[in-house]
């Protein structure tokens, strides 16, 4: 099963760049919070790189994020 750049892959990216912008966050403030260099996040949000269950629930932490309605949202819109 691919998953990298799959539609859900870049649902997924759609809402954690949106969640980073609406806290008002750049790139690097976020990798700040999570103790990543800011390639960490370019590199995710440019869909170079997965990231796992973990690391999303780390990263939607410090957006405040809702994981689990980010999840059901994907989840709707990509059965299958």
């Amino acid at each position: 099963m691919k998953s990298l750049r799959s539609p859900a892959h870049v649902r997924l990216l759609e809402l954690l760049v949106a969640a980073r912008t609406k806290a008002g966050l750049t790139q690097q403030q976020l990798a700040d919070r999570l103790g990543k260099p800011q390639s960490f996040i370019s590199k995710y949000e440019g869909g170079e790189r997965r990231i796992d269950v973990i690391e999303f629930i780390t990263i939607a932490e410090a957006l405040e994020m809702d994981a689990s309605r980010a999840i059901r949202d994907i989840r709707t819109k990509h059965r299958g």
